[in-house]
């Protein structure tokens, strides 16, 4: 197999340019009439600008060459074995792994630790979004090879949510709700879906448009389900000190 990779870099590029300006356009307009920062400040956000446009470009290129063709074979070559239901614990561990890989959920962990002052921990809200995240991948998974419709599991889940969230502390429910977000992240949605989708393509009776997909609804809300349910475990011994950790 022969990969190519910097072909198409240019279109990436362009489409990283498009996104960025916004932003651009918005801080210096900010810069002239409000902020008003240093000229040493500014070329620190420059340097954050060109830095977030190269980090972007290169790694939008490496899905497109790695990721999505990797994923997708891996996902035709498990679905086309006999044993297929491998797709299932398969689809747990890379869940879970995925999400230790995600700067979204780093960054929100650790600010959880850091405003709840230790009492809900960096590595306790990883382990908890790295299951949630590992089952709705091994559901996603099954969904696929039995075929059950995606609204089997999104119509119970989400009325679990809504019970658990009169059940639950203030603070959970937010964090609950935050952890969805940022668990749909670069690295579940183009590896993880990719290899759904090669799944579905050689499952029989399976669409790779109609199940193939789906996945990321699954992702956003076991998170959610989660978070609330060690809500209820640190509740059960003893309760959250406050709902307002920090005034």
């Amino acid at each position: 197999m022969t990969f190519h990779i910097f072909e198409g870099f240019a279109d990436v590029l362009l489409e990283v340019g498009w996104a960025l300006i916004p932003l651009i356009l918005f801080f210096a307009l900010f810069q002239i009439f409000l902020l008003k920062l240093p000229l040493q400040r500014v070329l620190q956000v420059a340097l954050g600008f060109a830095l977030t446009f190269l980090g972007l470009a290169f790694f939008l290129q490496g899905v497109h060459i790695g990721f999505f063709p990797i994923a997708e074979m891996m996902g035709k070559a498990l679905g086309s074995k006999t044993y297929s239901w491998i797709l299932v614990p398969v689809g747990f561990v890379l869940g879970f792994a995925a999400t230790f890989a995600e700067p979204a959920v780093s960054i929100m962990n650790a600010e959880v630790d850091r405003v709840t002052e230790g009492y809900i921990s960096e590595k306790l809200m990883l382990y908890t979004l790295s299951i949630g995240v590992g089952i709705s991948i091994a559901l996603s998974m099954a969904r696929i090879l039995v075929g059950i419709p995606l609204w089997y599991f999104l119509i119970p889940g989400y009325l679990l949510t809504l019970i658990l969230v009169f059940f639950s502390k203030q603070v959970f429910i937010a964090i609950a709700f935050d952890s969805g977000g940022v668990a749909t992240g670069p690295m579940t949605v183009t590896f993880i879906l990719s290899m759904a989708v090669g799944a579905a393509s050689v499952t029989d009776g399976r669409n790779p448009l109609m199940d193939g997909f789906g996945l990321v609804a699954l992702v956003a809300m076991m998170p959610i389900l989660a978070v609330l349910v060690l809500g209820l475990i640190f509740t059960r011994k003893g309760g959250a000190r406050n709902d307002e950790p920090e005034s």
